[in-house]
């Protein structure tokens, strides 16, 4: 595990330190289940454990972190139950995105789709999971984008980070890649004809293909 710290000076360093844990777990750095050990990570850090301690009880509180009795602090585990409730909120809101989104797409913001559609297939073809996730980022903020709906597109961005952690449970699924691209292209072309019946459709499907991937996924696991 290697964790990228930057000291801010303007920042409290448990802030600094609850920052890099938190950057680490969602983006899957620092696995689902893996102990978070206050000396190895004071350590790493650079840091006294203080500081290391208040940042592991903040992330508890957010729910990436559970305290389990004689073993200490370790990563929460990805549920079935969590993934559920998260993608119902996000199928809700990405369905809605791309009705509105067949309506006022701009010819600027068509040009955009399809270039982000196109580097998302570049991406997969690197077989490089940060840059797929990246990828599939820049493709649904473009279509938010086009609805030119800024609380539609705050509202999303806040629940970006909640599902960040699922988007790289399933992009590590490579066996899925060839069904996301062509997701992805399928979506790509019912906004471009403006059929929003088609592209709510198709995004419906392509969120609950995600889910029963890593839910299928995190099964396997449990199962080792």
């Amino acid at each position: 595990m290697e964790l990228k710290f930057d000291v801010n000076e303007y920042l409290p360093l448990r802030d600094v330190v609850f920052q890099t844990l938190r950057q680490g777990i969602i983006t899957g750095e620092i696995a689902p289940g893996e102990r978070l050990m206050e000396i190895p990570l004071a350590k790493q850090l650079g840091v006294s454990r203080t500081p290391v301690r208040e940042a592991i009880r903040m992330l508890e509180l957010e729910g990436l972190v559970v305290m389990i009795p004689r073993k200490g602090a370790e990563v929460a585990r990805i549920t079935e139950k969590d993934l559920r409730d998260a993608l119902e909120v996000r199928c809700s809101l990405e369905e809605l995105a791309v009705v509105l989104a067949c309506k006022r797409i701009t010819r600027e913001g068509k040009e955009k789709l399809k270039s982000v559609c196109i580097a998302f297939r570049e991406a997969i073809s690197t077989k490089h999971v940060p840059s797929i996730v990246d990828g599939d980022v820049a493709f649904h903020d473009t279509i938010f984008e086009a609805t030119q709906n800024q609380r539609l597109i705050t509202l999303t961005h806040n629940l970006w980070e909640q599902v960040y952690r699922y988007r790289v449970e399933y992009v590590k699924d490579f066996s899925y890649h060839d069904v996301l691209v062509s997701e992805h292209d399928a979506i790509t072309n019912a906004i471009l004809l403006g059929d929003a019946e088609l592209a709510q459709q198709v995004m419906r499907k392509h969120i609950y293909n995600q889910e029963a991937i890593v839910i299928s996924n995190v099964y396997r696991k449990t199962q080792n």
